[in-house]
């Protein structure tokens, strides 16, 4: 029996190439990441999660018509199927990929609504700016370490030190902020209005690029802080 082909057609084609861009920085980190799709409507979520970050990303993007599914599937061959893309505007088309099964990050989300604002955040500059500076100082120390413990669970823990800070009183692990950056979440723009959100145990940094929701102990991502990203 042939088994029909979904097809992933977007209503915008610059946001499937800042879908696409967002997925070759996912598969920087993890060659054999999977997505979890989320669509209600003409929304599409894509989740992800860099291991590098203990962090779950997501993209958003337009889709034309009405859908409704939750699927996971190959971060590759969904990159793969996004193709090109004119991005002076116009639909981008490309089938959905075959469900994979899926690991167990992906039964783990934000919720979807009861978020309230929290006030203390500093402005994107100042964000990248103490990730450029956590970045020096992660340098600095490694250098000095005595080779008997240059070992990397020596630098591991000179890192977990470093990016469990917290920016100021709001309680932003700054390492929240370093998977922004490198996910491509806290890009300069004219126009770059933030802000960090909380509901229940998870908190969420949202930029236009995408946002990052964190969980405390007990979310069954790893590591103290579960991270995710979504975009809007």
């Amino acid at each position: 029996m042939t088994v029909p082909v979904m097809p992933l057609e977007f209503a915008d084609a610059r946001e499937a190439a800042d879908l696409a861009a967002f997925l070759v920085r996912l598969l920087h980190y993890d060659r054999a990441a999977a997505v979890r799709l989320q669509a209600s409507g003409d929304a599409l979520a894509v989740f992800g999660r860099p291991p590098s970050f203990e962090v779950l990303a997501i993209r958003t993007a337009r889709l034309t018509g009405r859908h409704d599914f939750d699927i996971t599937v190959s971060a590759g061959e969904l990159l793969e199927s996004l193709g090109t893309f004119d991005t002076e505007g116009g639909a981008s088309a490309g089938p959905l990929p075959a469900a994979v099964t899926g690991p167990p990050w992906a039964g783990v989300l934000p919720p979807r609504g009861g978020w309230r604002e929290v006030p203390g955040l500093p402005d994107p500059v100042s964000l990248r700016q103490a990730v450029t500076t956590a970045v020096a100082e992660f340098r600095s120390r490694d250098e000095v370490l005595p080779e008997a413990r240059r070992t990397r669970t020596e630098r591991d823990l000179i890192g977990r030190e470093i990016w469990s800070r917290t920016i100021g009183a709001t309680g932003l692990p700054l390492r929240a902020v370093h998977a922004a950056l490198s996910l491509g979440f806290l890009r300069p723009a004219p126009d770059f209005p933030i802000a960090l959100l909380a509901a229940g145990s998870w908190m969420r940094l949202r930029t236009p690029f995408g946002s990052i929701a964190l969980r405390g102990h007990g979310s069954g991502l790893g590591g103290a802080i579960a991270v995710s990203v979504t975009a809007g």
